[in-house]
């Protein structure tokens, strides 16, 4: 019984947890600071804007803009100065340079490629289908898996 309670205090101690380190909300644009309304208008012209989210994580307030680009999805996530921390973007695998496509192919079907830049650094996370499982694999710019999850 002891032992049992332990567990599912364990169980609810990790989970939330989770919960802590990185929480996402819903938010308007106009609840966004001023500076990071300034860069989402100078950093989404010619996109369409699809919503916003204010997220915590370890102690400190990111916003995102989700975005579309061309039918592909775009998505920008500002410190609270407005400053451009991260871009993910869908990206069409036949525009991925050489060594990535031929490292991620190693890996089964490529079905989703996202490209994730954070200042100079690139990297290129897939969903991948081999053997009827899917997996996500992360690659460098040289197509040097970098995290695998199944």
């Amino acid at each position: 019984m002891i032992s049992r309670r332990l567990v599912l205090t364990a169980a609810v101690i990790v989970a939330t947890g989770i919960g802590v380190s990185a929480q996402d909300k819903k938010v308007q644009m106009k609840n966004l600071p001023a500076a990071v309304q300034k860069a989402v208008q100078d950093q989404t012209k010619g996109a369409t804007l699809v919503g916003f989210s204010e997220e915590r994580e370890d102690g400190q307030v990111f916003y995102e803009a989700e975005t579309k680009v061309n039918g592909r999805t775009r998505d920008l996530r500002f410190d609270s100065a407005g400053t451009l921390m991260e871009v993910e973007e869908e990206v069409a695998p036949a525009a991925l340079p050489a060594a990535v496509q031929s490292s991620l192919s190693t890996h089964g079907k490529v079905l989703k490629v996202e490209s994730v830049t954070k200042g100079s650094t690139v990297t290129y996370g897939a969903q991948v289908e081999q053997n009827g499982k899917k997996s996500e694999v992360l690659v460098d710019a040289k197509g040097n898996a970098i995290v695998q999850k199944r």
